[in-house]
């Protein structure tokens, strides 16, 4: 018999399985605590709960867990970049980054990418696997156990695509949305362009920002340097964008990276202003980082192109670069440590 990941339990579905193993159900609330607020990493911990009933928690449950690899802390801005090493081995990062309204974290949702973007360093070390929501939900509390900050806000933008683990990334949300202290208005859920998905989440109306990463108004461009868009091309992701705010009211927001010589000239601006021209959105520009056998370049006309999307009525702002002095854009570390 297979043990149950008992961290990826909400607290709904923690009773019935306490319940299904013979047990009253107001005992999955005491589990609950010292899983979620006390956070321990074993049964035997639980002081509390009787002998008998630890130990058939751990005949039917295990406690997931997650180590600390390589821990590199910004001197310029605080920024912590975390190598995380996972049950089986594998690898994964998380990106804990200091802001004026509080805390964030960039999580990672699967161990490696399959999209295969040009400009990314998360793809090139391949895909092995997705993550299960205690390996995300981890990242959450080893940052804040080891850094001793509280995170406010969650942005699903590290490694790995989150809407290709959509079941698990979903479940996920419903974990830290049960967390008092959290708001799923404080979560950002990123995505390439998996339109299929986006229809999908706009059904279950979680309140949470999108974040499409676009990085090209044409499917020329965007073909090129993103092959997702052979699958979906933009017509299909803008489509499924207006849909996605249709159903919930969120403003979406577009992603662009901004990369020398290839979508970062004034024809690329105009482009950009009339397919997202009426639509509630915000575009974030972002400043490529170079990455280990890469063939782009940083733009040289990040505030130029900026400035082109405001004449033209879009909203936009350039993403602050965070922990520069330790690479702390996504995939780098795993890369290097394979």
């Amino acid at each position: 018999m297979d043990k149950t990941d008992i961290l990826s339990l909400t607290l709904d579905e923690l009773r019935t399985k306490i319940d299904e193993i013979g047990e009253q159900k107001f005992r999955a609330s005491q589990i609950y605590d010292w899983l979620h607020n006390k956070r321990v990493r074993d049964f035997s911990e639980m002081s509390n709960i009787s002998a008998q009933l630890r130990e058939k928690l751990n005949k039917y449950f295990w406690i997931n867990s997650i180590k600390i690899k390589k821990r590199l802390v910004s001197d310029l801005d605080n920024t912590v970049k975390y190598l995380y090493g996972l049950y089986d081995g594998e690898k994964i990062e998380t990106v804990l980054m200091e802001y004026k309204h509080g805390n964030s974290i960039c999580i990672s949702t699967q161990v490696g990418c399959k999209m295969q973007c040009k400009f990314c360093a998360s793809t090139k070390a391949g895909y092995v696997r997705d993550l299960l929501p205690s390996e995300m939900l981890l990242q959450i509390y080893e940052s804040e156990r080891d850094s001793g900050r509280k995170i406010n806000h969650v942005v699903l933008m590290g490694i790995g695509e989150p809407l290709d683990n959509f079941d698990n990334v979903v479940q996920f949300l419903k974990l830290l949305d049960e967390k008092p202290d959290m708001s799923l208005r404080h979560i950002s859920v990123s995505t390439c362009g998996l339109a299929d998905r986006i229809y999908d989440l706009a059904e279950l109306k979680l309140g949470i920002t999108l974040s499409v990463s676009l990085h090209a108004p044409t499917d020329e461009i965007r073909s090129e340097i993103m092959p997702v868009n052979k699958r979906y091309n933009i017509s299909q992701l803008m489509t499924a964008c207006k849909y996605y705010f249709e159903k919930t009211g969120r403003r979406i927001s577009y992603e662009f990276a901004l990369i020398d010589g290839v979508n970062d000239d004034k024809a690329t601006a105009d482009s950009l202003i009339r397919l997202l021209k009426g639509q509630n959105c915000h575009v974030n520009l972002i400043p490529i980082n170079a990455i280990k056998d890469g063939v782009f370049s940083r733009s040289k006309s990040v505030e130029e192109f900026k400035e082109m999307l405001s004449d033209g009525g879009i909203n936009a702002t350039v993403r602050r670069t965070l922990g520069a002095d330790i690479n702390a854009a996504c995939g780098q570390l795993r890369r290097d440590d394979q």
